[in-house]
C-alpha cells in the first residue's frame, strides 16, 4: 500500500503547485483533472497486486477486464465533467491529460518491480529455456 500513498501524494503535490501556479480560479478544473486518473490507478493497482499475489497466472485476465471497466469509466467521468458540471475544457483536459500520464507511468514502474519481485514464484522464462 506504500505505493497507493505514493501515487496519491505525487498527484496532491502536483494539483497543489498547478493550482499555486494558475491561481485559485482554476482549482476546481484541476482537482477534477487529478482525481479521476487517481482512483483509477489506485483502483487497479491495488487490483493487479493483490491479484498477483494470490493468483499470478490470473493477472492477465484481471487487468483485460480492468482497460475494458477504465475505457468506460473515463469516457463517463470526462463526459461528466466537461458537459453535466461545464468545466472548461482547458484546465480540466491538461490536468486530466497530466495526472494520467504520469500516474500510469508510476504504476507502470510498480508494476515492473511487482514482476521482477515475483519471478522466482512462477519460473522466469530465461529461466525455463535454460533448464533445456
Amino acid at each position: 500500500m506504500n505505493e497507493v500513498r505514493w501515487m496519491s501524494g505525487a498527484a496532491v503535490a502536483s494539483w497543489l503547485a498547478a493550482s499555486v501556479v494558475f491561481g485559485t480560479a482554476l482549482t476546481g478544473e484541476l482537482l477534477l483533472g487529478m482525481v479521476g486518473p487517481l482512483a483509477a490507478v489506485v483502483v487497479s493497482w491495488v487490483v493487479a497486486e493483490r491479484t498477483w499475489r494470490a493468483s499470478p497466472e490470473r493477472l492477465t485476465a484481471v487487468m483485460i477486464a480492468a482497460f475494458a471497466a477504465k475505457m468506460v469509466f473515463f469516457g463517463a467521468y470526462v463526459a461528466v465533467m466537461l458537459k453535466v458540471l461545464a468545466f472548461r475544457p482547458v484546465p480540466f483536459v491538461a490536468s486530466f491529460t497530466g495526472h494520467f500520464i504520469g500516474l500510469y507511468g508510476m504504476e507502470a514502474v510498480y508494476l515492473r518491480r511487482l514482476f521482477t519481485q515475483g519471478q522466482g514464484r512462477l519460473g522466469c522464462p530465461t529461466r525455463l529455456f535454460k533448464d533445456q
